[in-house]
């Protein structure tokens, strides 16, 4: 059985913005809406378990590929960029599986920003798909020398970092060699927004 990588924080960030604007608004923790709430989010968190140890989930199923992947795994928790850079790829392309029947029957794999998002955050081992969601989005009010200089040394690095992530659904070369090693394939032609 494959280890499969997972964030204990996935699912959590609706559920518990929900939890702090139903307490800003002085509300029990006992309504039956909020209660419904979560026990949305366990139920989230017991379908990926689910999912996880189901043989028919794992086939043709790039997600668990990455997920169970130990290298591709190691290198997303060595680099904000790289795991930037997956989730970015994740986004509006189709993938397919380098396999006969995959192939032959047009079996495609894809991922919607938000999810995207969640399978980089298992992939890292923290926090949820909002880590992700929308990061390729440049920001176009750059700031000055003087201004980055008045970062500490986290927030210059995290400027840098940020700086070198690029827009959704594209994909790194970097990233279409690692998802060839895995056995995945972006469907060329689809889209053209290979960098």
């Amino acid at each position: 059985m494959k280890k499969v990588a997972k964030s204990p924080d996935r699912y959590g960030f609706q559920k518990d913005a929900y939890i702090e604007r139903v307490l800003e608004k002085g509300k029990s923790l006992d309504d039956s809406a909020v209660q419904e709430l979560i026990k949305m989010h366990e139920d989230a968190i017991l379908r990926d378990e689910e999912n996880v140890n189901d043989p028919k989930w794992q086939k043709n199923n790039m997600e668990f590929d990455m997920r169970s992947s130990e290298w591709m795994v190691a290198k997303v928790r060595e680099s904000r960029v790289y795991a930037q850079h997956l989730y970015a790829a994740m986004c509006n392309n189709d993938f397919q599986q380098l396999e006969v029947f995959p192939i032959l029957k047009d079996q495609r794999w894809s991922a919607s920003w938000r999810y995207a998002g969640g399978i980089v955050a298992h992939m890292r081992g923290e926090g949820d798909y909002i880590e992700w969601y929308c990061s390729g989005i440049k920001n176009h009010n750059p700031i000055t020398q003087e201004e980055f200089n008045d970062l500490t040394q986290e927030q210059q690095t995290f400027h840098k970092e940020s700086e070198a992530f690029v827009s959704e659904g594209m994909i790194t070369e970097e990233i279409m060699e690692d998802l060839k090693k895995l056995g995945w394939t972006f469907r060329e032609g689809d889209y053209d927004q290979m960098r």
